[in-house]
């Protein structure tokens, strides 16, 4: 919770900056005898409305991480990039930005040798900076579950990440894992 909570304090300081900077600005050019120190509140007036927009852009996405290691395996049990950009595809139908995670051995699983993020973001139709392909020895999910927790996203995946559950409580809060899988080889997301 305590996370949560400097999460959410974090967004609001692009707002807050925006706003002392406007009450700074404006003094400035109201006040007689600190026009000067327009050349200091004026390009912080700027820099603060770039920073406050750039806030408003990412937490206008409605974002989603799919464990990658985890969703790859839905059809049939076996590792395929096809589903993966199933649900990908699915995903962006449905309205959210998706990101993707993996383990360091996904390129193995599925042809053989080690890809790096660029290989499978290609392969996944994604850009390049919204996959992540973590460095070998370490385990994917605090990434999925930090990037999550970073952008206010929902995760899709299986796994219930009860080793993690004690230093990311959000694992537990309805809706905040999308499960999903095939019925008769139709794709199925519970959204709920």
């Amino acid at each position: 919770m305590a996370r949560k909570a400097g999460y959410e304090a974090s967004m609001k300081t692009p707002y807050l900056l925006l706003v002392v900077s406007s009450i700074a600005l404006v003094g400035t050019l109201l006040i007689s005898g600190f026009s000067a120190f327009v050349l200091v509140t004026g390009p912080a007036f700027l820099a603060s409305l770039i920073l406050a927009l750039r806030a408003l852009t990412k937490r206008s996405k409605r974002w989603v991480i799919l464990d990658g290691s985890n969703v790859m395996y839905w059809r049939d049990g076996t590792p395929q990039i096809e589903t993966l950009r199933e649900v990908v595809q699915e995903l962006r139908a449905a309205g959210y930005t998706p990101g993707v995670v993996f383990d360091a051995n996904v390129g193995y699983l599925l042809c053989g040798k080690y890809q790096h993020d660029g290989a499978l973001a290609k392969a996944l139709g994604l850009p390049e900076e919204r996959v992540m392909v973590v460095p070998k020895g370490s385990p994917a999910d605090p990434a999925i579950l930090t990037a999550a927790l970073d952008l206010g996203a929902k995760v899709v995946t299986n796994d219930r990440y009860r080793d993690w559950a004690e230093q990311h409580p959000e694992v537990n809060d309805p809706g905040y894992l999308i499960r999903g899988g095939y019925k008769a080889g139709d794709l199925w997301l519970n959204f709920e």
